[in-house]
């Protein structure tokens, strides 16, 4: 369209454009946002499940007894469980892993892996499994995707003092920076993820 000067009329569609962009933008924004937020959810109720496991299979393994009724420490930890909103499936899970025994049965064999993670953080786990060929390589893989290693026994075992039960805590730790310690939670989570896996523990420690 030509202006009173005969000239092409110029339109501001700039504007316009910028406005339905920063909308779609927004819209992206808060989906990132909503499913960060269940990303962090997912991992917190994660690692509760994880830390009930445990609970549930220290009681199993130190009396023996699969009954609550007649076993303490396992009433407790179902409480700990229902607090969580645990699955049954999980809760009986760590049950028959603590009894030595798989899902469809098979026989279960204990094993505790050693290695180590970026910036030299120690890290022991410890797992059940009925195919140790197979656990082995996948919990290799998972090290060395994380700028970590799966080494031999004893390797790591030394950074750290054995609990009463099945449990460490470090007795040589290292500091690391935020940064650093997230890479070595990266590794962390990824191992506590597995299936065969039932417990992790590191040496990482935060500076203050």
């Amino acid at each position: 369209m030509l202006n009173e000067h005969g000239t092409m009329k110029s339109f501001n569609c700039g504007t316009q454009y910028t406005i339905a962009r920063g909308a779609t933008m927004s819209g992206h924004s808060k989906w990132n946002n909503i499913k960060n937020k269940k990303a962090a959810s997912d991992a917190k109720k994660g690692k509760e499940f994880t830390t009930v496991s445990r609970l549930i299979m220290e009681a199993v393994k130190k009396s023996g007894v699969t009954d609550p009724t007649q076993n303490p420490g396992l009433r407790l930890a179902l409480e700990k469980a229902r607090e969580v909103n645990m699955p049954n499936a999980n809760v009986k899970r760590a049950i028959d892993r603590a009894s030595g025994k798989s899902e469809s049965g098979a026989s279960l064999e204990e094993i505790i892996y050693e290695g180590y993670g970026a910036h030299g953080v120690g890290i022991i786990a410890l797992a059940h499994t009925d195919n140790k060929q197979r656990t082995g390589g996948e919990i290799r893989f998972i090290f060395s995707s994380n700028d970590g290693s799966l080494a031999g026994p004893g390797a790591a075992m030394y950074l750290f003092t054995k609990q009463e039960g099945e449990s460490y805590t470090p007795s040589i730790p290292v500091e690391l920076t935020q940064e650093q310690y997230d890479e070595v939670m990266a590794l962390v989570d990824e191992l506590e993820s597995h299936d065969d896996i039932d417990a992790v523990w590191h040496n990482a420690v935060l500076t203050a």
